[in-house]
């Protein structure tokens, strides 16, 4: 249960702050910079849910990714440990398969894709394409804070990898959004690139 009877605590003021195993590190900490950019793309997300104007099946498919983004800025902040007193939240991977579903359902009532798309369109599909670019670079901290501490478990507080399954929730992700995008843009349709602007013409055949 969570009780906030108090915003503020000063424990901060020295550039540091607690991980979910309440060990201390440095606020430029890869690993906090990861959490911090999968709540970042929470509130992206729910920009789109307040102000896109989404049929409700979508909303409710992005209620329940905020809520998982929630438990991974959990599972993020949490180094991996051999034992736990009080098993932490964990990203499972049937998360990852119900994303996977989301995507085919979504999918089969659009067009093949034949061309790139531009970030617009509906105001749902512009938030969206917001909130998948906040994702992406969620994943890209992800694969950062890894790649400085590894994914496998430590043995004191404050040591431990990083549970890989994250970034591929969040590369999941990533590829909902795109396609609850262009969902959004139904019926008129995907906002096609034009190259170079449409200022080139092909060239006349001879």
């Amino acid at each position: 249960m969570v009780n906030l009877t108090r915003i503020y605590t000063r424990t901060g003021d020295d550039g540091t702050t607690a991980l979910g195993d309440l060990s201390r590190t440095s606020k430029t900490d890869l690993r906090l910079a990861a959490y911090a950019d999968a709540n970042e793309a929470n509130a992206a997300i729910g920009v789109a849910v307040a102000c896109g104007d989404l049929p409700d099946d979508v909303r409710a498919v992005l209620v329940r990714v905020q809520n998982d983004l929630f438990d991974i800025g959990a599972d993020l902040s949490t180094p991996l440990q051999q034992t736990y007193e009080y098993p932490p939240l964990r990203v499972k991977e049937e998360w990852i398969s119900e994303l996977e579903a989301d995507c085919d359902t979504y999918l089969a009532s659009l067009e093949k894709l034949r061309s790139f798309i531009l970030p617009g369109g509906t105001p749902g599909a512009a938030h969206l394409h917001v909130a998948l670019t906040v994702v992406r670079r969620a994943e890209r901290s992800v694969w950062a804070a890894i790649e400085a501490y590894g994914t496998e478990p430590g043995t004191a507080r404050g040591e431990g990898g990083i549970n890989p399954t994250t970034a591929t929730y969040l590369n999941r992700l990533s590829d909902l959004l795109f396609v609850l995008a262009r969902y959004a843009n139904l019926p008129g349709g995907d906002v096609l690139w034009a190259p170079g602007g449409g200022r080139e013409q092909p060239p006349t055949p001879s």
